[in-house]
């Protein structure tokens, strides 16, 4: 076929309007290059350390101190009198460590987070390795030769393996990869299609990250009377292990926990397993299997935003756990509630956000903790009983 290109320019011609379109170059406002460098960022738990130096990159101008915990979270203040919040997103997104090398060269993965067997085949990945990024891909079955009674079958994970090219092990090794290094979904950020959605991996929770970062940006001007602790934890994929040592560390009087949330407003979708929509507004979660919100600081949200005329999506979700659930243990028990930006697709290669969710998710934070002060906080953790009592 190349020849008969090459000897007809006016056949050349007709196709070419037909050619992939370039890949655009970054752009966008500071808060669209923002998501990117997140979104785009590899972070799996357990290796967050590309995300944890965005975080402290974008931080550090506008905290009075960063700090870290053990486990390797961020943590940085802001004022240094009245309550102490925490202003919590969680840095980690879901993957996989390689686990064993075959013989072939093909390699066995370890996931890491709460995937699904079906969004695993023939998915492209990255590893992590000691000489660079090394490109991989999860292979299927094909179709030829499976059997028609097998074709609407599930892979299970443990029948998967990473395919990077390599006719043996020793190549593998020359490529520098080896069991223990990380794996994360190949999957870049895209302005989806013009519009004002984000195409991306790990919304669940970079979007938070982007959150945390621009309340604590304007709150810097702004200002607050309390003082204002960000935390980027890690290893909440894996049992929200960062936010039970950052709260530690911080004892927090108030705790507020940004996370990507579930959409239901996808065809096909069964309306008992969640109400949110794309474009409809931030979300406060009434109930999700590790949390309850503290009435209060729901009803402070519930205000704040109609006092924004913020749209405000109510959620209960099972199967969904969340960092507010350890902060809300914590130091005696914090008044706590966990909010989200809108997310379809999420613990998947690809999700997609909204901008406007984002915005006005940003808008109601900054707003809450300006709206907290002594009072107000005292208020939310008073269990006396009495008419006050909601």
């Amino acid at each position: 076929m190349r020849h008969l290109l090459i000897a007809a320019g006016s056949v050349l011609l007709a196709f070419a309007p037909f050619a992939a379109p370039a890949r655009p170059a970054a752009g966008g406002d500071r808060t669209e290059r923002l998501l990117r460098q997140l979104a785009d960022a590899p972070g799996p738990s357990g290796f967050e350390e590309p995300v944890r130096a965005i975080m402290v990159r974008e931080m550090k101008p506008f905290a009075d101190r960063i700090s870290y915990d053990g486990m390797g979270s961020v943590i940085a203040q802001q004022g240094s009198s009245g309550p102490r919040i925490m202003l919590d997103a969680h840095m980690d997104e879901l993957g996989g460590m390689v686990r064993r090398v075959t013989s072939g060269g093909f390699l066995s993965m370890q996931m890491l987070g709460g995937w699904l067997d079906q969004a695993l085949p023939d998915q492209r990945w990255v590893i992590l390795g000691s000489k660079g990024p090394v490109k991989a891909v999860t292979g299927i079955r094909d179709v030829h030769v499976t059997p028609p009674a097998e074709r609407a079958t599930v892979f299970p994970r443990d029948s998967l393996f990473l395919d990077i090219g390599a006719h043996n092990a020793a190549e593998v090794k020359a490529m520098g990869v080896e069991p223990g290094d990380p794996v994360v979904p190949d999957a870049p950020f895209e302005v989806l299609n013009g519009t004002g959605r984000y195409l991306g991996k790990a919304w669940d929770d970079r979007v938070g990250c982007a959150v945390v970062v621009e309340a604590l940006r304007r709150l810097a001007k702004a200002g607050h009377p309390n003082q204002l602790f960000v935390a980027a934890t890690t290893q909440e994929e894996i049992g929200l292990r960062g936010a039970h040592t950052a709260a530690e560390v911080i004892k927090p009087d108030i705790g507020i926990a940004i996370e990507g949330g579930i959409t239901g407003d996808s065809p096909g979708r069964n309306p008992e397993e969640t109400q949110a929509v794309l474009g409809g507004g931030p979300g406060i979660f009434l109930y999700d299997t590790s949390a309850l919100p503290n009435r209060r600081m729901v009803a402070l949200t519930e205000q704040v935003a109609a006092d924004l005329h913020i749209p405000l999506q109510r959620d209960l979700v099972q199967g969904y756990g969340d960092d507010s659930a350890e902060i809300q243990k914590s130091n005696g028990g914090v008044p706590t509630v966990n909010l989200v930006v809108p997310v379809r697709y999420t613990h998947a290669h690809n999700g997609v956000m909204d901008r406007a969710d984002f915005d006005r998710m940003v808008d109601l934070v900054v707003a809450m903790i300006q709206r907290i002060d002594a009072r107000t906080a005292a208020h939310l953790r008073d269990f006396t009983p009495g008419p006050a009592q909601p």
